[in-house]
């Protein structure tokens, strides 16, 4: 095998692969950059990609490379935490094509899996029977069934169902040398490599049953104790947890258990985390499904990064808190059980709290779910780490070991915010390691050598879940004894003689201070950039090392991120897959050109800067500014798209527009839809699928369009809502989209506003946010159009008066991105304070609201726009829609695929509508006719009127409607 595989030439290996593999086969730059890394520590980059579509696809390619004596490393979603995904290897991912259920058995209580497989999907199959696949990490939604047997994942009901060794019941394996194996009772366990396996086992099996730790978290090392006689010499289990070393997983028969139907979580809440551990044993005597802890530190993180959240006002008071689960046949029962450990901790001082409805605790789930991503990044930009994130020790222990393990980060000078799986020991922690340099780099070692001395001094093992990859395989010796260690060398050997499966992994290690990415990427392009990146202390680079490749973003399902890889599944459409790029185009390594990488642009060009990365990433990443960055420094005194022309600089033109008569309007509308507007979208850029939208012939701000509309008090259907003194003044942003395409949304919101006793104003002179100047990277034209602004409404803002956006979009880039672009500037900071929207307004008048509904009983389906998911959040919008009467579903549909300029732009229409047609668009055909479609934003109220369904309204429209206030159209 080539000792220098990088620089060997690979293209016979390339084309040998291609030729024998019908999958996809990878092997350039882009494909090897966003590889390159997992959520670990580290970064190796990897040979090439195969992407297999069956079992004969992976035979083929491993009989290739085992050929040319190159390594293979089988892989599934990448979350791992300790760096066994990453390799200079062939990658095999199997999570494209291998990933379907073939089989549930609901009798035998089993399912015949592939190693793709997502364990929700698995989840999702057995739940009708009324079974579950017992471990489950918070990665649940998108890690895999053959990830999480490589690495024994556990995860939170592992007090109840164990690891994954403990619910695997036979594996269907390759070898590199192309044996094919079924493991497992029943099977035979004749040939080769069980007839070595029985001799090891008769040689170390003394040494196995003195050495191994009684631990239900014992991850480190290979599962030796499985070979032994008591355990039935079970090769499958023997073989998971081996980290891709030794075979590749091609199928498996796993265990399911009985799902209790109804589940109940009892919050209790200690002065601080040690004493919430110090109780563990107690309540692991009452048989609930978790026991999970977590520290303030983690609260805190969460506050800080997100101050608007609302799940943690629940919790109990404390200063460390364990979650406690409890099943039942009905809610009731699984109340009563929660009730029972709250009855039992009470004489241990223990605040409590029982919720058992199912978005309650989701809501509390996602705290601790979220944890891993949440404690790496401080509000002013500081960095947390993985490394030592996940030893376990007895229960009995554990709070023992919290302690010294505190004392231990003070003695290194470092901090971390913790959580874990408090009821099994186990520890997962964030630490502010100083990776960038080589002292700091010291620093990590001399740290990790003392942690793994402190939990073996508890009897634990370094590993409890995550395994040991490069970030703790090095520290074994520490905690098994020599004739353990070559044990672990020759079962590797045994499986996988030639070394060829992922090597340089758990046997003979590679150091756990190599290969660090963070200092491994420190930047080689000039880092000046044009945004303040103010979370990230104002540097790009900073910002793309935000991304751990937890891989939140590869999922189908919840949420808005990421739209563009929802619609065509590969990575590099991904919010993870392009942070890569972008961290790689920094390091210079694989991606070479800077600014003017070609793979960089591919992978942003459908990014459709919705934002939804900056709130449902654990770790903030906000792709949107990334491409504002990348797009400013790359045309940077260049030629732009022609699309960053004419919808860049859409405001310009609009008031232009805006400066005809109306009926010049009306026939420039007309023309719009014939060969002029065929013509106008090809030199704009702009998609031939799409129409261009009408323009209203006389736009709100226009006092000819306000005269018309006019309605005094006495004139309406109601009187006033405030039958009181005047409220005061505020001050309407007439953004451009609601200005010049649907006046009518302005005039239904001041009416309102009016009827609630406000005195509305205008600006005298047309503003705006810069917001189409700033998502095509015009940032110097969006600094000059917003700084403009500023000073017109500046009269309003230094006196305190409140600005009211009705254009998610732009209210959102008033509030987060005006600092961006303006960080000096004193009025940007007060406007991103002092801007509301509607529903801010309007849910501090919800009683009167209430008393003043003259039409309930609206039903609605409600489209979120992503930038009011990421920036606004839309608790105030449910109130108002509650005191209007108005029964409303909120659509999980995430982004309606328009998204501005960029369902606009030639060449996105297909993606564009795959995202509407995933949720939004069969929702809104499949409602009865009276349901309104509330769309705040005029992005998805375009892309729902080109769509052809039925016309969608503004909140402001339907609180006119409820209230009796619509002015005369």
């Amino acid at each position: 095998m080539s000792t220098d595989i990088q620089h060997t030439d690979l293209s016979d290996l390339h084309a040998d692969l291609a030729t024998a593999v019908r999958g996809r086969v990878r092997f350039d730059a882009a494909t090897r950059a966003m590889y390159s890394a997992d959520a670990s520590n580290y970064r190796r980059v990897p040979i090439g990609l195969v992407t297999p579509l069956d079992t004969d696809d992976v035979e083929a390619a491993v009989s290739v490379c085992s050929t040319h004596g190159v390594p293979v490393l089988p892989r599934g979603a990448g979350t791992s935490i300790a760096g066994q995904a990453v390799n200079t290897a062939v990658v095999l991912d199997f999570t494209k094509h291998l990933n379907g259920v073939l089989e549930i058995d609901p009798e035998a209580r089993t399912a015949r899996v592939q190693p793709g497989l997502v364990l929700d999907a698995l989840r999702d199959a057995a739940r009708p029977h009324g079974l579950t696949f017992g471990p489950d990490p918070s990665t649940h939604n998108r890690c895999t069934l053959g990830g999480m047997i490589g690495n024994n994942a556990c995860g939170s009901h592992s007090v109840a169902w164990g690891k994954t060794v403990d619910n695997v019941h036979t594996l269907d394996v390759l070898t590199y040398r192309g044996e094919r194996l079924q493991l497992g009772p029943g099977q035979p366990a004749t040939g080769r490599v069980p007839s070595a396996l029985r001799g090891l086992a008769a040689r170390i099996d003394a040494g196995v049953r003195a050495s191994f730790p009684d631990l239900t978290r014992r991850v480190s090392g290979y599962n030796l104790d499985q070979l032994l006689p008591e355990n039935g010499f079970d090769l499958a289990r023997a073989l998971v947890g081996t980290e891709g070393t030794c075979a590749t997983v091609l199928g498996a028969t796993v265990r399911l258990v009985e799902s209790p139907p109804a589940r109940a979580l009892a919050v209790l809440g200690f002065p601080d985390a040690y004493l919430a551990a110090d109780h563990v044993t107690v309540v692991r005597e009452l048989g609930p499904l978790t026991i999970e802890g977590m520290d303030a530190g983690l609260i805190a993180a969460l506050r800080a990064s997100n101050p608007a959240e609302t799940a943690s006002r629940a919790l109990p008071a404390g200063g460390g808190w364990l979650y406690v689960e409890t099943g039942g046949a009905t809610r009731a029962e699984a109340e009563a059980a929660a009730q029972a450990v709250v009855t039992a901790m009470k004489p241990y001082g223990a605040t409590s709290v029982v919720v058992s409805d199912p978005a309650a605790m989701k809501a509390l789930w996602r705290i601790r779910e979220d944890g891993a991503g949440i404690v790496t990044r401080s509000p002013d930009g500081g960095e947390a780490w993985p490394g030592w994130e996940d030893a376990a020790v007895p229960p009995e222990r554990f709070g023992a070991y919290l302690r010294e393990f505190d004392a231990l980060l003070s003695r290194h000078r470092r901090r971390g915010a913790y959580y874990g799986h408090f009821g099994d020991g186990c520890l997962h922690i964030r630490i502010d390691f100083e990776l960038a340099s080589s002292s700091g780099i010291a620093d990590f070692r001399s740290f990790m050598e003392d942690a793994a001395d402190l939990a073996v001094a508890h009897g634990g093992s370094l590993s409890g879940e995550h395994g040991d990859g490069v970030a703790r395989a090095e520290l074994l010796p520490r905690m098994y004894p020599p004739e353990i260690i070559a044990a672990f060398e020759e079962f590797k050997g045994i499986w996988d003689p030639d070394d060829g499966m992922n090597p340089g992994r758990v046997v003979r290690p590679a150091k756990l201070d190599e290969d660090l990415r963070v200092f491994v990427g420190m930047p080689t392009l000039r880092d000046e950039p044009v945004l303040a990146f103010a979370h990230d202390r104002g540097s790009f680079t900073r910002a793309t090392r935000r991304c751990l490749g937890v891989g939140k973003c590869v999922t189908d399902h919840g949420g808005v991120m990421c739209p563009s890889y929802r619609a065509t599944g590969e990575e590099m459409h991904s919010t993870r897959g392009r942070a890569r790029l972008l961290f790689e185009m920094a390091a210079g390594d694989v991606i070479t050109d800077g600014w003017q990488s070609p793979e960089v642009a591919e992978a942003l060009d459908l990014c459709l800067s919705c934002k939804g990365c900056k709130r449902d990433c654990p770790v903030g990443v906000d792709m949107a500014a990334y491409k504002t960055e990348f797009l400013a420094q790359r045309y940077r005194h260049k030629v732009r798209p022609a699309s960053h022309y004419s919808m860049g600089a859409l405001p310009r033109w609009l008031r232009l527009v805006g400066r005809l008569p109306a009926a010049a309007v009306r026939a420039l509308n007309a023309a719009a839809r014939g060969p002029l507007g065929a013509a106008a979208k090809r030199a704009g850029g702009i998609a031939p699928e799409r129409g261009i939208p009408g323009i209203a012939p006389r736009r709100y701000t226009s006092p000819k369009f306000r005269k018309a509309t006019f309605r005094s008090a006495e004139g309406r259907k109601v009187a006033f809502l405030n039958r009181g003194a005047p409220r005061g003044r505020l001050l309407l942003w007439p953004d451009t989209f609601t200005n010049h395409f649907d006046p009518a949304v302005a005039a239904d919101a001041v009416a309102v506003l009016e009827g609630l006793g406000y005195t509305v104003e205008l600006p005298p002179r047309d503003v705006c946010c810069g917001l189409t100047w700033t998502s095509t990277g015009q940032v110097g034209a969006a600094r000059r159009v917003l700084r403009r602004s500023l000073r017109t409404i500046e009269p309003w803002l230094v006196t305190g008066v409140p600005v009211v956006g009705l254009e998610p979009s732009c209210t959102a880039a008033l509030r987060a991105d005006g600092p961006e672009l303006l960080p000096d500037e004193p009025l940007a900071a007060l406007l991103a304070t002092g801007v509301r929207t509607f529903a801010e307004v309007l849910a501090q008048h919800a009683d009167e609201l209430r008393g003043g509904v003259v039409a309930p009983g609206q039903r609605a389906l409600v489209q979120v726009h992503c930038h009011q998911h990421a920036e606004l959040g839309t608790d105030d919008d449910r109130a108002v829609m509650a005191a209007l009467g108005v029964d409303a579903e909120v659509l999980d549909s995430g982004c309606c695929g328009l998204a501005g300029n960029f369902g606009f732009e030639k060449g996105h229409y297909d993606v564009s509508m795959a995202c509407a047609e995933r949720v939004l668009l069969p929702a809104v055909r499949a409602a009865d006719p009276d349901v309104a479609v509330l769309a705040d934003g005029f992005s998805c109220r375009t892309q729902l009127r080109q769509a052809g369904t039925r016309e969608p309204v503004h909140l402001a429209q339907l609180a006119a409607r409820a209230l009796g206030l619509t002015p005369t159209p």
